[in-house]
Formats: structure tokens, C-alpha cells, sequence
């Protein structure tokens, strides 16, 4: 089996298990997805290679929330006994939630559930997942959402570049059926919508935005880009982690 399908192969049977683990599957994340056409409440980058500047705010960032949703359908999804007797199920479609990061220190890791690397809001990296929250004991407000990447905006100044990415359960088959949505919330700022205008349904995981440290202030770029593993992401971006399986070693 080629490095690829292996990379690929492993992120897709690791999520499937944390999905029966935590009865993940109806993702509360769908029911935030936004139509382009309300462009009075939100900005939209959806061009690959688009940007917006944020300038340093006087008293720095506060708490700066990602989050990712999605057009809530479901997929039809049959295995190899339901071909067989024509059993044909209806599920809705759960994406995962990620980012590599950069320190100004030199310091560069990933946060995501596969493998509990969900970080720290207070302490470096300064950047938390709060996903899979089911015990409703999470000590921030997050609207109800299912996973949320929270940057400690205070200490924006030590990061150097985030790079968010999504991942779908089961293979990459319904991108485009799901057309998902990244959503930034910069306190003081309009909400940011990155979509993604191409879609690529062989490929796990998209690289969907980028978080640049300009002076302080944050520039943030529209990728849309597919990729079969975490390895193969990391090395077009140059994060350089050490990865085995499609997770962080």
C-alpha cells in the first residue's frame, strides 16, 4: 500500500473509531451554516488565495473563535451487505476540526481530537479545541457549537501562523454535497466566512485557511486546498512535524 493510502486509510478508520466512541455523528455545527447571500452580517473570502487584513487592536485580541459548518444533508451510505440486499441508510455528514501551529519561539505541533491533542488556552500553545464537549462543564461560552478552536487573542502577539484544516468521516466523498464553511469571529469584527469554491472528493482533508502574525495584526488567506494526510499537508506548508499514520508522532 502506497505511503498516500496508508496516510489516508488511517485518518479515516482513527476517525470512525472516536465516532462510536462519542456518539459523534449529529455535529451541532450544521445548524450554523450561513448562505452567502447574507452579506450584511458576515464578510465572505470564497477565491482561493483571498485575504483580509485586521489590524492590532489598542488593548489586544480577545478570545478569537474558529469554527466549521456545513450544509446539513444527508448521504446515503450502504455497506457491503446493504449493496446486497439493497439496504441503503441516511446519514448527515460530521467533519473534523484542526489546525498546525507556529510559534514565535520556534515551537509547532497540531491540535485536533484524533489523538486528544486539544491544546491549551492559557498556556502555549494558547490555542484550544473544545470539541466533543458532551458534559456541558467547558468553562467558555460557545454558543452551543460543536467544535471550536479558541485562540487566546491576549496572547496573539506570540503566535506566528495557524493553519485550520477540516477533515470528513468516511472518506472525502461528499464535499462538495456538504459544501463546509469555516467561520472566524475576530471580537469587534465582522464575522468571517472562508468557503471553498473547488472540491476534490478523493483527497481527506482540506486546508481551508491561514492566520499570519503581520505586526500584530492578522492576515487571513483563503487556501482551499486538498490534501490525502496530514504529512502531505504539513510539507506543503512547511510546519515540519514528524508525522506516522496521518497522526503526530
Amino acid at each position: 500500500m502506497s505511503r498516500e493510502n496508508l496516510s489516508q486509510d488511517s485518518l479515516i478508520e482513527a476517525t470512525r473509531r472516536r465516532a462510536r466512541f462519542s456518539g459523534h455523528g449529529n455535529a451541532k455545527g450544521a445548524a450554523g451554516y450561513v448562505s452567502d447571500t447574507d452579506n450584511n452580517a458576515y464578510n465572505f473570502l470564497g477565491v482561493t488565495g483571498q485575504t483580509d487584513i485586521f489590524n492590532p487592536q489598542e488593548n489586544g485580541y480577545e478570545k478569537i473563535r474558529i469554527g466549521a459548518a456545513w450544509n446539513n444533508v444527508l448521504v446515503e451510505e450502504s455497506g457491503f451487505f446493504g449493496k446486497i440486499f439493497k439496504k441503503v441508510q441516511k446519514k448527515g455528514v460530521d467533519l473534523d476540526l484542526g489546525c498546525l501551529y507556529e510559534l514565535q519561539n520556534g515551537k509547532r505541533g497540531c491540535i485536533q481530537a484524533f489523538g486528544d491533542m486539544y491544546g491549551r488556552y492559557k498556556l502555549e500553545p494558547f490555542i484550544h479545541l473544545s470539541g466533543d464537549d458532551r458534559t456541558g462543564d467547558d468553562d467558555d461560552d460557545d454558543d452551543g457549537e460543536d467544535e471550536i478552536l479558541r485562540v487566546n487573542g491576549q496572547k496573539w502577539p506570540e503566535i506566528k501562523r495557524l493553519l485550520v484544516y477540516l477533515y470528513i468521516y468516511g472518506g472525502a466523498g461528499n464535499w462538495a454535497q456538504i459544501k463546509p464553511q469555516m467561520q472566524i469571529r475576530i471580537p469587534n469584527e465582522k464575522p468571517m466566512i472562508v468557503t471553498l469554491h473547488t472540491y476534490k472528493s478523493q483527497l481527506a482533508i482540506c486546508a481551508v485557511a491561514g492566520l499570519e502574525n503581520v505586526r500584530n495584526g492578522i492576515k487571513l488567506t483563503n487556501y482551499t486546498e486538498y490534501y490525502p494526510g496530514h504529512a502531505e499537508m504539513d510539507r506543503a506548508f512547511g510546519f515540519g512535524i514528524e508525522w506516522a499514520d496521518g497522526a503526530k508522532s
